[in-house]
Parts: C-alpha cells; structure tokens; sequence
C-alpha cells in the first residue's frame, strides 16, 4: 500500500518545492535591490548619496560609507557587491521598475559632435491615446551625475497616466554654458518630432529636476523658442516649449546666490557656478550672470510652476526659489512655492508622501484635466 502512494507524495512534495521557490525567486526580483533604493534616495542625481538623504538605518549607512566621508558613491557600492543573480536576469542594473517598460541609450541629438542620449519610460499596456509626458534633468552641480537615476523619479508619474524620459547633457567639464541648456532643448524638440513613435501629445511637455537640473527646467519654462539658447544639436523645425515645470532646489540668480551669507564661497573660481560660467569669479561676469537666469527670460506665456526647496538648505539658499516665485507673480505666471521647514539640500523629506502627491497632483491637474 505504501508503493502505491508514493508517487503521489513525491508528485505533491514536488509541486510544493517548486512553487514555495518559484515565489521566492519572483519576491527576490521584485525586491528592490540596494541600488534601487540608493538611486531613489540620490535626491540631486549626483551620483552619491549623504547621511541626511539615506533612508535606511544609520548602521547600513556606515556600512555601505566605506571610506567614512559622510558620502555613499553609488557605483563604488554596486561596483564592490557580489551578488547572486538569476539566469535570466544577467544585468539587474538594467531592469525596469515594474509596470513600465524602458527604451534605453535613445540618441535624441547631438551635442559638441556626439551622440546625446536619453531613457524613454513607457507604460507596459500601450494607452490608446496619446499621453502627456514628464522629462527629468538630473542634478550634480552641472559637473556630475548621470540619467539612470531619473528612471525611478519618472516611474511613479508614467504610473498615472504619463510617458517619462531621463535625458543627459554636457557637464561642464566638457562644455561651459550654454551647452546644458541646449541639449535640453534638444531633447524637448526630439519627443515633439518623436510624439507619434512614443505616443505623447506633443502639446503636453512637463520637464522636472533637482538642483542643477531644476535650473535647467526652469529655463526650459522660461526660455521657450528663445533662439540663443536653442543650439544645433537636431529638429531645429520643433519648438523647445514646455508645459509645465517641477523646480526642486535649483539655483536661478547667482549673484543673489554668492552674496547670501554662508553661500560665499561659490563665488571663487572652481565652485560649480564659475565653472558654468567658464571660469573665473562669479561677480563681474555679469552678462553670464544674465544668460543663465531663468529671470531674465519670463513673460507672461510661460507655463505653471511647482518650486519645492528646504528652508535649512546647505547648498542652494532658498532665496533663489524665492526670487523665481516673486518674478513669475509678477509677469502674472501660475505658480506655486512651498518651501519646507528645516529640510536641506534633497533627502527624505522631498520623498515624503505629501511632496511626491503634490507633484503628482500638480502634474495631473496641468496636464490631464480637459481644458
């Protein structure tokens, strides 16, 4: 009697082992890995990620902080880890957050005689219209940080109804300003021509940033069509007009910037600043000081505003998004500032839940409501 029900017992103890490991395995994948979770945390995209910017708890931060410095650089990490990865999943550097599917190293023009490329964030099920789309520019100071982390930033908005992408663009130790701008520019004009391919509404551009990047979005905002600022890099027939702007922390008045106290150092030469500029000190160049300006360009067709900065910023004083707000009020601009108390440069508190809704709700109500 025993034989007779053995095979059973091993067909049902089977079954059990594979489907108890086929769940294990589908809950590794769909476990965010370490550099998940420091991508997300990286609020400027510059690539490292500081105590006050770290989610996790402080003995992992000590951990991961291998030579004590106060900073996780993010591909160190990924670069020193052994990790088991399944057959199927050969690069898991690679893989889309779930529910979107990425186009990757899409070349949208060309920038000082290369190829500039961007992440095309596409919802999994193809909507059957088109859908307003959300271009994140990273941070690091115009002299550091890459697209990739910008896949995760855009992720959640594709969720709720948008195509993303996460652009690149000349840092400045290839290219002083106005090469950033530019190939921002240059971008804008690639999705318009690309809309049909990628199905966006071409009349429903949002660009977002932090830090250096939310500058650059607040130029794209401010500076539509303005003709110095539009380079050679591709579609010239495409206008570089956005719909809406998502400014996080980004510098706009620089010599309002370099003569805030505490903030005086970024007038020497080699601050980020001086380095955009081209070099040398930042008061006395005065015309650079002007081009750079998000404040110089405003009229009274530029589009909505969202500006998000901390009070306690440590790296770009919130008088800069303060100036940016007062001038859109005044040219008669929709826009909205909330500064939050005590927060610094990026970190958890522009995680929150009530921030990432507000985005999202300023996104949505901008771009999706009919008119």
């Amino acid at each position: 009697m025993n034989h007779s029900f053995r095979l059973p017992a091993l067909f049902l103890l089977t079954v059990t082992v594979t489907c108890c490991w086929t769940s294990e395995v589908q809950a590794q994948l769909e476990r965010p890995t370490i550099q998940d979770r420091l991508e997300s945390d990286d609020a400027n995209d510059d690539g490292k990620v500081s105590k006050n910017e770290f989610s996790g708890p402080a003995r992992l931060f000590e951990r991961l902080d291998r030579d004590g410095d106060g900073q996780i650089l993010i591909r160190e990490v990924i670069g020193n880890m052994s990790v088991r990865r399944p057959a199927n999943d050969r690069n898991l550097s690679s893989r889309s957050p779930r529910g979107v599917d990425v186009k990757r190293n899409v070349i949208f023009g060309k920038g000082g005689g290369r190829d500039l490329k961007m992440h095309i964030v596409l919802p999994e099920s193809k909507p059957s219209e088109p859908l307003p789309a959300y271009v994140w520019i990273h941070g690091g100071g115009w002299q550091a940080g890459s697209k990739e982390g910008g896949i995760n930033q855009v992720a959640r908005i594709v969720a709720e109804g948008f195509v993303g992408a996460t652009i690149e663009y000349r840092l400045t130790g290839e290219a002083p300003f106005p090469a950033q701008i530019e190939d921002c520019k240059c971008a804008i004009r690639f999705l318009r021509e690309h809309a049909d391919e990628y199905g966006i509404d071409p009349d429903r551009i949002a660009v977002g940033g932090s830090s250096a990047g939310g500058h650059l979005v607040a130029l794209l905002g401010t500076s539509g069509d303005v003709e110095e600022l539009e380079g050679s890099g591709g579609w010239p027939d495409q206008s570089s007009r956005v719909q809406a702007v998502v400014d996080l922390y980004g510098p706009t008045d620089f010599s309002k910037f370099v003569t805030t106290k505490g903030f005086e150092s970024h007038n020497r030469e080699g601050s980020p600043e001086s380095k955009l500029l081209g070099g040398g000190e930042v008061l006395g160049n005065d015309e650079g000081i002007r081009r750079v300006n998000p404040i110089t360009y405003i009229d009274d067709d530029d589009p909505p505003f969202l500006i998000i900065h901390g009070t306690s910023d440590p790296v770009v004083p919130a008088n800069q998004s303060q100036l940016l707000h007062k001038a859109l009020e005044d040219a008669g601009v929709e826009n909205k500032l909330h500064l939050i108390q005590g927060a610094k440069h990026g970190g958890r508190e522009f995680a929150a839940p009530e921030i990432r809704d507000m985005i999202t709700t300023f996104l949505k109500e901008t771009l999706q409501d009919p008119e």
